[in-house]
């Protein structure tokens, strides 16, 4: 009887090792931010200690612990997130929520997750609305404004009603043509305001919000190109907020502005907004990843090719004279 309850006890020892090793198998989740980066280096905090862990470049990590146990996720910079790895969902995703920086503001997707569909028509009215608009991420922000294209367009559509219906190309169409009225609507407004009181800004001291020299960019770009420049301006950061401003100093025709206004906005609109949407899903289908892991590459890229004609410009171009407009 002895050996008997001897062994029972060892077989009984064995099962629950067994179960404890299985339930401590492990497993692969995903830390990242509210902005879908990467945390980076992180520490999980269970009733038997604490471990430090580091994710690789799109935040994917081995991990060990008990599955029914809840644990506490810190990290430097970040808000504590606490889990249960059982109740993961099926992408076993873990988000944890970045302190603010200022730096969050070159971040398009700083915008999208704190203010979505409305700040980015904002930001995009703002940009030639706004003549301190300059520096908003305009180029980098419709590009990632394709990727979620779907998340922005519903935001409109279930104002109407419409929530429920699952249509690309409506989500598309909805979304460019919601950011070129706004983009037209700003170009309008700063067309105006270069009618209105634009000579006098010529006069201006620079501050932090305006420098003369981005006017004087713009009203070369524009002599150059004439009304074509209010198309190709869309393209281009900086140039794109004074340009509407310099066709209305000049004195431009109401008729040839509009028509210019609406064709430029809707082909940068266009074109960014798509080749968002539809860079990623050929980058997943082809390479099987998701492009909007790697947003700051393309981001810092964007940032560089819409940019580098105006900065070399700014370096090489020489000064030249210049008899302003009166006042």
């Amino acid at each position: 009887m002895r050996q008997i309850g001897k062994g029972f006890l060892v077989g009984m020892v064995g099962i629950f090792m067994w179960g404890m090793a299985i339930a401590q198998s492990e497993l692969k989740i995903r830390v990242i931010d509210q902005y879908e980066s990467p945390v980076g280096v992180f520490n999980i905090h269970t009733g038997s200690g604490s471990q430090s862990y580091t994710t690789d470049k799109e935040g994917y990590v081995a991990v060990k612990a008990l599955t029914d146990e809840r644990v506490q996720v810190t990290a430097e910079a970040y808000d504590s997130a606490n889990f249960v790895y059982q109740q993961l969902p099926a992408e076993k995703v873990v988000v944890m929520h970045k302190h603010f920086h200022w730096k969050d503001l070159l971040n398009p997707m700083f915008y999208i997750v704190y203010g979505g569909l409305w700040l980015l028509l904002l930001i995009v009215f703002a940009e030639t609305g706004l003549f301190a608009g300059f520096f908003l991420p305009g180029d980098s922000l419709l590009f990632v404004a394709g990727i979620y294209s779907t998340n922005l367009a519903h935001e409109f559509l279930k104002l109407l009603g419409l929530g429920g219906i699952k249509n690309e190309w409506l989500d598309l169409l909805v979304l460019v043509g919601l950011v070129s009225v706004a983009g037209i609507i700003g170009n309008s407004v700063g067309f105006w305001f270069g009618r209105k009181i634009g000579p006098t800004m010529f006069r201006w001291k620079d501050n932090f919000f305006f420098k003369k020299r981005y006017l004087d960019e713009a009203h070369d770009f524009y002599d150059k190109h004439g009304g074509g420049a209010i198309v190709f301006a869309r393209f281009l950061p900086i140039v794109r907020t004074f340009a509407p401003i310099i066709a209305g100093i000049v004195g431009m025709e109401k008729k040839k502005f509009a028509l210019f206004n609406i064709v430029g906005c809707i082909a940068w609109v266009f074109s960014m907004i798509f080749a968002g949407h539809f860079l990623q899903k050929w980058v997943k289908n082809q390479f099987g990843f998701e492009l909007k892991e790697h947003l700051e590459i393309i981001v810092i890229g964007i940032i560089l090719v819409t940019t580098a004609p105006v900065i070399f410009k700014l370096i090489t171009g020489k000064a030249k004279p210049r008899s302003y407009p009166k006042e």
